[in-house]
């Protein structure tokens, strides 16, 4: 069964970096044999005989197969990480276009405008999707950033670089973590950062629900301005259903005050920036 799923996972993961099933399936098959006939291919593949050829004719193109013109004529793959390299690259190159063609895309006439707005909210889904959008706010990040962590999967290296690149600049940046352990190390990690226990032990789960399964993921506070937070449900099995945020920006009221101090709960009053501290 185990081989069967890590088989169907292949096809369904070519098929997302642009193969077609059939080819998709191919190559699966392939990946199982030294090298083989279209018809051995279309037995394991189960792929009409006839679509092999046109299937390994594309996968030969994109350099994925490897053609023997004997009688009958034998396929086989490149070497399995020779092959996931290729379709590295050839997705960056295809996203790199498109970045490419939707900035130069000519914006369209709005009939709304939003000269008078002063504040905005939106949502976003998805674990890569919400990472992503957090390390953007902390490269723009221009004067402080106050992280809180509710999960140690959000601690990465590429996170704890970007709070160093930002700590080199002169910004500061507050770090609240879940646990004494999270703490020692990002501590270890950022020496000039502010890092410490929260006291909103409430992010892992809501006292007001017994069977509330959602626990705070992140929470973002960048320039008082700009904040971001994000949650995620656990299922059943202990598993974990798609993160999902919402994050806002225009903030010039009372609620950057109350996220700033509640963010805050837990850092030492003498490191507090909303706390005046007299001699």
């Amino acid at each position: 069964m185990k081989d069967i799923s890590n088989q169907q996972q292949s096809v369904d993961l070519l098929q997302q970096l642009g193969l077609k099933e059939y080819e998709a399936r191919c190559m699966v098959a392939l990946a199982r044999l030294p090298k083989g006939t279209a018809k051995e291919i279309s037995e394991i593949s189960e792929v009409p005989r006839t679509r092999v050829y046109d299937a390994i004719r594309v996968l030969e193109t994109k350099g994925l197969v490897e053609i023997q013109h004997s009688n009958p004529q034998q396929f086989r793959t490149v070497p399995i990480k020779e092959a996931a390299e290729t379709l590295r690259q050839e997705y960056e190159s295809r996203t790199e276009t498109l970045a490419e063609a939707m900035a130069a895309i000519e914006p369209a006439e709005s009939n709304g405008g939003d000269e008078g707005i002063t504040h905005e909210v939106w949502a976003l889904s998805g674990t890569t999707a919400i990472t992503n959008r957090t390390q953007q706010l902390i490269d723009a990040a221009g004067r402080e950033i106050v992280l809180i962590i509710g999960r140690d999967e959000v601690v990465t290296d590429k996170l704890l670089d970007q709070l160093q690149q930002a700590l080199d600049t002169g910004l500061d940046v507050l770090v609240g973590t879940q646990t004494e352990d999270i703490r020692e190390q990002i501590a270890e990690a950022l020496p000039d950062a502010e890092v410490f226990v929260s006291g909103l032990e409430w992010l892992d789960s809501s006292p007001l629900e017994v069977d509330d399964d959602t626990t705070i993921s992140r929470l973002l506070l960048i320039d008082k301005n700009t904040i971001l937070v994000s949650s995620v449900h656990e299922t059943d099995t202990g598993g974990i259903e798609t993160e999902k945020a919402v994050f806002g920006r225009g903030f010039d009221n009372g609620i950057v005050v109350i996220a700033r101090r509640l963010m805050a709960t837990g850092l030492p009053p003498r490191h507090d920036p909303d706390t005046t501290v007299e001699d």
